[in-house]
């Protein structure tokens, strides 16, 4: 029996990945644990292959597997290497994550102490190619960077009342609970390829497991770090990124409630998603254009209200297509299967990134 999995998702992490694979052959480990990694290649262009074949010829530290997911996206990643996994905690490292050399083992002794856990996280320090932009505090969280000392349990206290989970990034998971509780298919896909449309799936991975009863933790002795290369602080990125982030408050913040509650919900959500925007314009109206931080939290709160109409619009069109499909057409009844459904701006798989400059 397989005690814990290394899961390493990538996409185009080629340069990144001998990084990754020597801080993991170099992990201080008990002879008692069984231990394997997973490298879940989805998609890369970049020969990533070819250097996860190199190491498999002299890797000696535990077994060293390598798959290829082809339906593209990081939840669908995620999922391939739950399947192909055999041991009971997965760790999951992204392509830009480098684990310190004792997180496998002070992982698999967190699981050991906390059996009704099901998920927690680890810190995560950067290691900045450049300087980040000023006020980048206010937003280090998302990116994400999560320095503290302090152990924490996500469903105890006020936090059991909130969606506040660990990131996705250094994550380790019991196999069973998220098997028996995550949905095989969410509302969120994650990073696609290069769209951060989808975002936010193991935020709601983790809320179906906080909503089913089991603990969600912040464990500090595992560490991480994150890669961050300057181009994630240029503008056109990071208001990409935040729109993304906005874009899966609906889905998350709805994650095991009714359709009424829906409804209710999702009005008082669309009330203080708009309070915190005109607040926001108001304090920062006049430096949007210097400030990328503050151009990219007004992005957060605009496709954070946004949102719920994102998320009715793409079900409303998945619908209309399944009734088309299910239903056989003439060719003049054909011509419904062009239309494209557009609300406030949007088209199809699209939303309205923030024009700074017109603020």
């Amino acid at each position: 029996m397989v005690d814990f999995s290394v899961a390493i998702r990538l996409y185009n992490g080629a340069l990144i990945l001998p990084k990754i694979l020597d801080a993991l052959s170099a992990q201080s480990i008990a002879d008692s644990i069984d231990w394997e990694i997973i490298i879940v290649d989805n998609n890369s262009i970049d020969g990533t292959a070819d250097i996860v074949q190199m190491y498999q010829q002299r890797w000696t530290a535990c077994p060293l597997k390598y798959v290829l997911e082809t339906q593209q996206g990081a939840a669908f990643a995620r999922r391939r290497a739950i399947a192909e996994a055999a041991g009971t905690w997965i760790g999951f490292l992204d392509d830009d994550n480098v684990p310190s050399l004792d997180w496998v083992q002070s992982a698999y002794d967190f699981g050991v102490l906390h059996p009704q856990a099901a998920a927690f996280g680890s810190q995560i320090h950067p290691n900045y190619e450049t300087a980040p932009p000023v006020n980048f505090e206010r937003i280090a969280q998302f990116i994400p960077v999560v320095e503290r000392d302090e152990v924490i349990c996500f469903t105890t206290g006020w936090r059991a009342m909130s969606n506040l989970v660990p990131p996705g990034a250094g994550l380790v998971i019991l196999r069973q609970a998220w098997l028996k509780h995550v949905p095989n298919s969410l509302m969120r896909q994650g990073p696609v390829g290069d769209s951060l449309n989808f975002k936010g799936e193991d935020v709601e991975a983790l809320l179906y497991l906080k909503k089913a009863g089991w603990e969600i933790w912040f464990n500090p002795l595992m560490q991480i770090e994150h890669q961050i290369p300057s181009w994630r602080f240029e503008r056109s990125y990071l208001l990409r990124f935040f729109h993304g982030i906005g874009l899966s408050k609906y889905a998350t913040r709805m994650v095991g409630t009714s359709f009424w509650k829906r409804l209710l919900l999702t009005l008082l959500f669309m009330g203080n998603d708009g309070r915190k925007l005109l607040q926001h314009l108001i304090k920062h109206h006049r430096h949007l254009r210097q400030d990328v931080v503050s151009a990219a939290e007004l992005q957060l709160f605009i496709s954070s209200f946004l949102s719920p109409i994102y998320a009715w619009k793409r079900y409303f069109t998945r619908y209309i297509t399944t009734r088309l499909r299910s239903n056989p057409v003439d060719e003049k009844e054909s011509d419904l299967n062009h239309v494209q459904v557009e609300t406030c701006g949007f088209s199809h798989g699209k939303t309205p990134v923030l024009d700074v400059d017109k603020v």
